[in-house]
């Protein structure tokens, strides 16, 4: 077997090269018509079209999403391996997160490994997942069941290090509008109850909290409604409120101490208050050792080498978190730029479209195409990947 493991994945750079071009084009078209939240039509049917004339069969409008898709070659269900791409943009920014670059790799990635390994070793799949940047296009395909049948899901993201990983952490919106009585505030003050002073209040309230929470936590909150006039005593103020945290128990613990305290500032402010999550939970992401270390060997042999990550760096949040809670799962970083910049910039949107840019793509294309032709050959990688992630009955009972 292990002959047979190192033939095929001798095999994976001369696919990937064969392709090069091509992806290329993609991820610069890609680049050039940036698409945002549940709006990539564009994107979804160059990158489905694509996977469609290589042979693969598709699903399209996946979990209920018009932008998503699922293509999939191989006549044996199990077992599998699912590549994720990624493909909206950043509003006014473009791609500046380099989704362009997930999609054209793990597209790559999928037409490689699926050439070097035929029908019959296992099934390989190529899973469209919009939005995100926000509204979290992967937390819907989770909770459809795209990835009950699937062994690992594979991708990487373009970044300022090369790192296996890097924690992100879980994230959601809260909405919290408190409820007073309209009065003049010089005609009737006293029969006012002001609103807006609430909201204010537990704004102040949650910054005197944010010094004591655990590293990873945070609260940002903006001010959505905050009255209709100044001569009005404002019955009615709203806000949006961030809470991140390291782990996804921990954010459900922030979010109970934003509700407690939002409620002690009603209470002591003479308003009601109402409070619900805003968008999808994204939870925390749970990376795979055993399958990143083998990327992180992949990228190597591809000139590129991988460096520690910085302790206690958190590198935002990402719907990935909520795949890598039902099945192995590797997000590693590739490096397009010099490490004193970051993402989400207009420069890192530049560095996107750059010779550096292609040649990690590439690069990334073939390691992610070489971890997964192991997976599928080797029953032992993926024992061990699960193992390391736990029973699926444990992972189901989270």
């Amino acid at each position: 077997m292990a002959d047979a493991v190192d033939e095929a994945l001798g095999r994976v750079a001369g696919e990937v090269a064969l392709r090069a071009e091509r992806l290329w084009e993609i991820a610069l078209a890609l680049h050039a018509d940036p698409e945002y939240a549940f709006e990539e039509h564009r994107a979804a049917r160059l990158l489905s079209g694509e996977l469609e004339r290589e042979g693969f069969t598709l699903e399209r409008d996946l979990a209920g999403l018009p932008t998503a898709f699922a293509a999939r070659a191989g006549t044996v269900r199990r077992p599998a391996v699912a590549f994720l791409l990624e493909y909206d943009a950043l509003p006014g920014l473009g791609h500046a997160c380099g989704h362009n670059l997930i999609a054209a790799a793990g597209l790559g990635a999928a037409l490689a490994a699926r050439a070097v390994l035929g029908d019959g070793a296992g099934a390989v799949w190529a899973v469209g997942t919009p939005a995100e940047e926000g509204g979290g296009g992967k937390v819907a395909e989770t909770e459809a069941g795209v990835f009950d049948d699937v062994d690992a899901a594979l991708m990487f993201h373009p970044g300022v290090h090369s790192w296996q990983w890097a924690p992100l952490t879980a994230q959601t919106q809260y909405r919290i509008g408190f409820h007073g009585r309209a009065a003049h505030p010089t005609g009737n003050p006293t029969e006012g109850i002001d609103a807006l002073a609430a909201l204010i209040q537990l704004f102040n309230s949650l910054a005197a909290i944010g010094r004591r929470l655990p590293e990873g936590s945070h609260v940002q909150g903006i001010v959505t409604d905050g009255g209709l006039a100044t001569n009005i005593v404002p019955e009615y103020a709203e806000g949006l409120f961030g809470l991140r945290a390291a782990t996804t128990t921990a954010l459900e613990d922030l979010a109970g101490e934003v509700l407690t305290c939002a409620q002690g500032v009603a209470r002591a402010m003479g308003t009601t208050v109402t409070f619900g999550r805003a968008t999808p939970r994204y939870e925390h992401f749970r990376d795979s050792g055993a399958l990143s270390a083998r990327f992180a060997h992949h990228l190597a042999r591809t000139g590129i080498g991988i460096t520690p990550r910085a302790p206690g760096v958190y590198l935002g949040s990402s719907d990935i978190g909520n795949v890598s809670g039902r099945v192995p799962a590797i997000h590693p970083f590739v490096a397009i730029t010099e490490p004193d910049g970051s993402d989400h910039t207009p420069e890192f949107a530049t560095a996107a479209a750059s010779d550096r840019a292609r040649r990690a793509m590439l690069a990334a294309t073939e390691a992610l195409a070489c971890t997964a032709v192991e997976l599928l050959l080797s029953a032992e990688l993926r024992e061990q990947a699960w193992r390391e992630h736990g029973s699926r009955a444990a992972v189901a009972a989270r």
